[in-house]
């Protein structure tokens, strides 16, 4: 498929991804918190601009030179104990306030064990591509279910991801419900997020990770509580078999495909490349490039 063909397919984009437009959720969530700490800085940066801004134009204005001026040094302060306590205690104590606010938000949003009730998910980052697994809760060594490229998550309950690489340093970013969060192979880390609004959320993969870094796209579908039970029930099943799609099967199987694919039911076994098992119920192919139609799939493919 030509390149310039799936730079120009890109659909079904978020109605925003602007870290100021945090999603609804209740009791907050990291989004919210980060928002309110750039709203912060934003603030404490603005009123030491316009104080020094403010005392810069009134010294320029007020001791400006006129023609009356003689050329006379002008008087000088040495040794002003008030002046240097306060030029020195002022900025220690904004940037003591800023440090412990950072601090704050840094171990509320940042955590290791997955929050009450939340639901665990094992983000895997590839070239160029994203893997989701979804582990069974009784036996975290077992997935329920594996699919690739579109993240599904209940709306108002927590998500706790546990980001792993399998080549080079990725990083994980929905703007709108969570900061970035580095992916870095053989050193896992976690993020987690929650919002109570029912949609779709992209993001981007926010670490350059090779040539095809800006079409790693991140689509991440909120579903409501029984729209999600439903999915996640239904990916757990293997491949739809019948003879109604014994020739495609019988025509997959025969390709090379099958050394890098799975499709679950299939002796198709392949990890490297995404699971197929239930391709059809995404939405896009390619990382959220094109459209999932029988049109792109085939030029795609073909």
């Amino acid at each position: 498929m030509a390149l310039d063909s799936v730079l120009l397919a890109v659909i079904d984009t978020a109605d925003s991804v602007s870290i100021l437009d945090p999603a609804p959720s209740d009791g907050g969530g990291p989004a919210y918190w980060i928002l309110n700490l750039f709203y912060l800085i934003c603030c404490v940066t603005g009123v030491i601009f316009i104080v020094v801004q403010g005392m810069l134009v009134y010294c320029t204005v007020r001791f400006r030179k006129t023609k009356d001026d003689d050329d006379s040094e002008p008087p000088q302060v040495y040794g002003s104990t008030p002046i240097e306590v306060a030029w020195t205690v002022a900025p220690l104590l904004t940037v003591f306030v800023i440090f412990l606010v950072v601090v704050r938000t840094v171990v509320e949003i940042r955590v290791s064990k997955p929050p009450p009730n939340s639901l665990p998910v094992t983000v895997v980052g590839h070239q160029w591509w994203w893997e989701f697994r979804y582990p069974d809760p009784k036996n975290p060594e077992v997935d329920l279910a594996v699919t690739a490229n579109e993240l599904h998550v209940p709306a108002g309950r927590p998500i706790f991801l546990r980001l792993e690489s399998v080549d080079v340093i990725h990083s994980f970013w929905i703007p709108r419900l969570a900061g970035k969060t580095d992916v870095v192979p053989g050193h896992p880390n976690h993020m987690w997020f929650r919002t109570k609004e029912a949609g779709l959320f992209q993001g981007q993969c926010a670490e350059y990770c090779g040539t095809q870094h800006a079409n790693m796209l991140l689509n991440v579908y909120v579903d409501e509580p029984e729209t999600f039970q439903r999915w996640l029930e239904n990916e757990r099943r293997p491949a739809r078999d019948g003879f109604d799609v014994r020739k495609g099967k019988e025509k997959f199987l025969s390709l090379a495909c099958v050394g890098c694919h799975t499709v679950r039911g299939t002796p198709a076994r392949g990890l490297f490349g995404p699971d197929l098992t239930h391709l059809m119920s995404r939405r896009t192919l390619a990382s959220g490039m094109v459209p999932n139609d029988q049109e792109h799939l085939h030029r795609w493919g073909g």
